[in-house]
C-alpha cells in the first residue's frame, strides 16, 4: 500500500510532519510529558543527551541513562495531540518512508505517560502516584477509528448507565493499561485507579469560573460509579488516547499520575515541582531496571 503525500506529510529533510523527527531519532522506549518544559526535566537524568529537536509544542531528547537510550517527547494537552503524536511515533518505526510503504514486520514501542492528576476520591492523597490501570475516555478519539475490540464495554455501559450520561455529549470508551509493562513500574508506592480523560480543564472536569455547566453533579457522579471493584479515581487529559491508539497499533502503554489535586477536601499539593520530580524519577528508576 502506497502512502499518499496528503496522509503521511514529510518534512523536506524527509521528518515526520509535526514532530520533526527522523526514524533514527527515538528510541524504543518512550516517556511522554504533557508540557514541554517538563522534557529537561526528564532528560536532566540522562547520563547523557544524543539529540534535541522541537516543533511547535512537540519537543524531544534522546538520550542513555544507566545504559539505556531513551526517548522523552513533550505532548501538548489533550487527545487532540495525543493523535498527532501516537500516529507519528508509530510512523516513524512501522512505515518506510522512502518507499512510503507499511513495513510488514512492526516495531512495539513502550510509552510512559508521566503527567499530574486531581483526584477525585476523598481518600487519595496528594503528592502520592497513581498507575492508570484503565481510562475512560470522554474525548471521543477512539470512535474515529475501528476500535471495539480494544474497549471494555461492560465499563463505559455500566457507567453510562449509572450516570445517567447526557447523549448529546460523547459516548465514553475505556481501555486497559499494558498488564505486563504496567507490572515492571509497580510497587508498593504505587496506587492503581480508573482515569477520566476529559476533553477540557475547566467544564468537562466540573469547574465552574464564569460560565454555567449543565450538571453541576457532574464529579460527584463520576466518584460515586462503580463497577465491580473498580471507581474512577482521578481525572486528566491524555491517557484514554494514548492507551487506545497504543493497543490499536500494537504499542504497550501506561500512565503514571502524580497527585496534585484533591477535588473532594480542595486540597492541593504544597510543593507540585518537588512531587512530579519524585514521580519522574521513580519512573526512570524502574525504566532503566528492565
Amino acid at each position: 500500500m502506497h502512502l499518499a503525500q496528503s496522509e503521511l506529510i514529510l518534512n523536506t529533510d524527509n521528518s515526520i510532519y509535526h514532530l520533526n523527527l527522523l526514524p533514527e531519532d527515538i528510541a524504543s522506549t518512550i516517556v511522554t510529558v504533557g508540557d514541554p518544559d517538563r522534557v529537561a526535566d526528564v532528560s536532566k537524568y540522562f547520563d547523557h543527551i544524543e539529540l534535541k529537536k522541537g516543533k511547535r509544542e512537540f519537543i524531544t531528547h534522546t538520550g542513555v541513562l544507566n545504559g539505556k537510550r531513551l526517548s522523552v517527547i513533550s505532548t501538548g494537552i489533550g487527545t487532540d495531540n495525543i493523535d498527532i503524536v501516537l500516529n507519528e511515533l508509530d510512523a516513524l518505526v512501522n512505515i518506510d518512508f522512502d518507499n512510503r510503504s507499511i513495513k510488514p514486520n512492526k516495531t512495539q514501542l513502550d510509552i510512559v505517560r508521566i503527567g499530574t492528576s486531581g483526584a477525585i476520591q476523598k481518600d487519595i492523597e496528594v503528592d502520592s502516584f497513581l498507575l492508570s490501570a484503565y481510562a475512560m475516555g470522554f474525548d471521543g478519539l477512539l470512535h474515529f477509528y475501528d476500535s471495539n475490540a480494544v474497549q471494555l464495554k461492560d465499563i463505559s455501559n455500566a457507567f453510562t448507565l449509572q450516570t445517567a450520561w447526557d447523549k448529546e455529549k460523547s459516548t465514553p470508551y475505556v481501555v486497559q493499561c499494558d498488564n505486563a509493562l504496567a507490572d515492571l513500574l509497580t510497587s508498593n508506592r504505587i496506587r492503581f485507579g480508573l482515569t477520566a480523560t476529559n476533553i477540557g480543564f475547566y467544564g468537562p472536569q466540573g469547574r465552574r469560573l464564569r460560565l454555567a455547566i449543565p450538571d453541576a453533579n457532574l464529579n460527584t457522579k463520576l466518584s460515586a460509579f462503580k463497577y465491580k471493584d473498580i471507581q474512577i479515581t482521578n481525572l486528566e487529559m491524555e491517557t484514554s488516547g494514548i492507551y487506545g491508539l497504543s493497543k490499536l497499533l500494537g504499542h504497550r502503554a501506561v500512565s503514571m499520575n502524580c497527585i496534585l489535586a484533591n477535588r473532594v477536601t480542595g486540597s492541593f499539593s504544597k510543593n507540585p515541582q518537588k512531587a512530579t520530580n519524585e514521580l519522574i524519577e521513580y519512573t526512570l528508576e524502574r525504566i532503566t531496571s528492565f
